[in-house]
């Protein structure tokens, strides 16, 4: 990264930090956390995304992004977009020849995923003891499992049972999910990827002071016709009021290995180099309602690598959508 780009990202994530209330990650940003839509609740997303570059684009119009709370921490998704795949035309040149422009669309990949937050801790809270656990209690009935602890059950810690809201610094979790093929002609015309592949990610939620942050590092474990590749994502944000946030993320996924040339198709096809997307982004969310039950969402960046026509680095990324919360009032 150029050092001038680098000391502008430094200085954003600082200035966004210096007041830091509460930071979430999922849509509209590319790193998730492991915070979880709560008992019997829904979150749902409908998105409009664009990623492009020189050479090609990819679109989802919509993305339907569906979850649902089992417990207090596990959440299981269901996600699929409408997709369109966009190839840009490139003039001749003296070692290739010219690339005609196209656009094919079709439905997507289906994204099925379970979310787990296996340990949280809160301020006051022993490290360990009570710290770990599934959340399913409450499905039957039962008061979340970390009500349950001697030390929240007195009160006398910000997590108490008499205190009105449990207070978390530090969050750790995991979300397995699987990226299938749908019985369309989306693969052999070049819409969307070969399947399935597996992404297994570990996600941590802290709050350091004033200061709370997202990360996420991941693996996706491709296929024959996939590159494996590494997710690394990093997001630090602000609540202006209980209705407005912002937020800064830096996110960077990079190819693992290299595939011999003759599978997949259009921009799918193997036997290129190492591609990585490497991505500074700002977005946030804004309620449109009193319930905030209905939220604005929103993210734009692009590369801050060298952007080209070889390379998979985005001239810009965007995100606009709506989030739709239900469920039972609390």
């Amino acid at each position: 990264m150029p050092l001038r780009t680098t000391k502008i990202a430094l200085m954003l994530v600082v200035l966004l930090a210096a007041a830091v209330a509460h930071a979430q990650g999922g849509p509209p940003f590319r790193t998730d956390d492991p915070e979880t839509p709560g008992n019997q609740h829904w979150e749902i997303n409908f998105g409009f995304i664009g990623d492009r570059n020189p050479a090609a684009g990819a679109y989802q119009v919509p993305d339907f992004d569906i979850n649902y709370g089992l417990g207090d921490r596990i959440q299981l998704k269901y996600e699929i977009p409408i997709a369109i795949e966009e190839t840009r035309p490139q003039p001749a040149t003296a070692t290739a020849s010219a690339v005609y422009g196209q656009v094919i669309g079709g439905l997507g990949e289906s994204l099925m995923g379970i979310k787990w937050r296996f340990y949280e801790h809160h301020p006051g809270d022993a490290a360990w003891k009570g710290r770990f656990g599934t959340g399913l209690l409450s499905v039957f009935g039962h008061h979340a499992e970390v009500q349950k602890q001697p030390a929240e059950a007195s009160g006398d810690s910000p997590g108490g049972a008499d205190s009105p809201e449990q207070v978390v610094n530090l969050s750790v979790g995991t979300y397995p999910q699987l990226f299938a093929d749908n019985p369309t002609r989306s693969v052999p015309r070049g819409v969307v990827a070969p399947g399935p592949s597996f992404y297994l990610p570990l996600e941590v939620n802290a709050r350091l002071g004033p200061i709370r942050l997202d990360g996420e590092v991941g693996y996706n474990f491709g296929n024959r016709e996939v590159p494996q590749s590494w997710g690394r994502g990093l997001i630090v944000g602000h609540e202006f009021s209980d209705r407005t946030e912002a937020y800064v993320e830096i996110y960077d996924q990079q190819d693992a290995n290299r595939l011999p040339a003759g599978k997949g198709v259009g921009q799918f096809a193997t036997g290129v180099p190492k591609q990585r997307e490497a991505t500074l982004g700002l977005g946030g969310r804004q309620a449109l309602n009193q319930a905030k039950t209905l939220n604005l969402l929103l993210m734009g960046g692009r590369s801050f690598q060298a952007v080209s026509a070889n390379n998979n680095e985005p001239s810009w990324i965007a995100y606009v959508g709506l989030q739709l919360l239900l469920g039972p009032k609390e």
